[in-house]
């Protein structure tokens, strides 16, 4: 696979999760995956949160490239 030319096609999403990064990441590409073929990397391109009423992180909020091959 590698040394052969291909092309890939990057999409922006966005994973939410109460618990981690890690776990908004993970909820991310899990989605991902399922939705496109061929997902092969990713990269990071925001992090952030949503913080509640009594100052505590509510939600953690990742903003993530995620590329395919296209066919």
């Amino acid at each position: 696979m590698y040394g052969k030319e291909r092309v890939y096609k990057k999409v922006e999403v966005i994973g939410v999760s109460p618990t981690s990064i890690d776990d908004a990441i993970k909820a991310a590409l899990h989605r991902a995956h399922h939705s496109l073929e061929k997902v092969s990397w990713f990269e990071v391109e925001e992090m952030r949160g949503h913080v509640n009423d009594d100052g505590e992180i509510a939600e953690y909020q990742v903003i993530l490239k995620v590329a395919f091959k296209l066919k």
